[in-house]
């Protein structure tokens, strides 16, 4: 009988790990495009391992996050410190970032495609939220909130969402995201600004586009 129950156990292990390693990994880059020849490129996580005998305390370090950085032309500057800023960072699956606000600036809709954000209220009155994916009638559900400083929100993974100084006086956040590399999409550069035009509401030319 012991033996009948060591077979079960060895049986539903086997299962359980083949179950376990059924799925993919979370990506950390936008494609990865396979070759049949490992000679002809490599691509993973964006970096390679550094041996870490030559590792050093630097490869963990990053400096000057309290210091404020000019806002653009809508009022916002956000400041990285991802596996690109900090190797050290590499495989561990977070980062983090500042956010200076201007009076009334906005961090416009945009998606992490690699991570949910947790956002902290530093400085000032914000005005946050995000959208649901379609709903199955077509529709979709805001998220919103005002936050005051030490306030939390969380934008999940891959939603659009945004950020809104509602003050008349500036704005500071800071935002951990479950990716050493999270991406940012933005809504209207990747509609409007993308290197080949996204056609909407008319049918393409025939011939390239010129001035569009």
């Amino acid at each position: 009988m012991a033996y009948s129950n060591t077979f079960v156990f060895l049986i539903l292990m086997a299962f359980t790990s083949s179950v376990a390693c059924a799925t993919d990994p979370t990506q950390l880059q936008d494609f990865c495009v396979g070759v049949n020849d490992p000679n002809q490129a490599l691509f993973v996580n964006g970096m390679f391992c550094k041996n870490a005998m030559e590792a050093t305390p630097e490869d963990f370090f990053f400096k000057g996050l309290d210091i404020p950085r000019k806002p653009n032309k809508l009022g916002v500057n956000v400041t990285m410190v991802t596996a690109v800023q900090v190797p050290g960072l590499n495989t561990l699956g977070i980062s983090l970032a500042r956010i200076d606000f201007a009076p009334y600036g906005l961090n416009p809709p945009h998606t992490h495609p690699r991570a949910t954000e947790v956002l902290t209220v530093m400085e000032g009155t914000l005005y946050v939220g995000f959208v649901t994916s379609n709903f199955a009638n077509g529709g979709n559900k805001l998220f919103s909130k005002v936050l005051n400083k030490g306030d939390v929100f969380v934008f999940p993974h891959g939603l659009v969402h945004f950020q809104f100084n509602i003050g008349n006086s500036p704005g500071v956040a800071i935002a951990g995201l479950n990716s050493q590399n999270p991406g940012v999409v933005t809504i209207r550069s990747a509609v409007f600004g993308a290197q080949s035009p996204v056609y909407i509401g008319r049918r393409p030319s025939p011939g390239p586009p010129v001035g569009y």
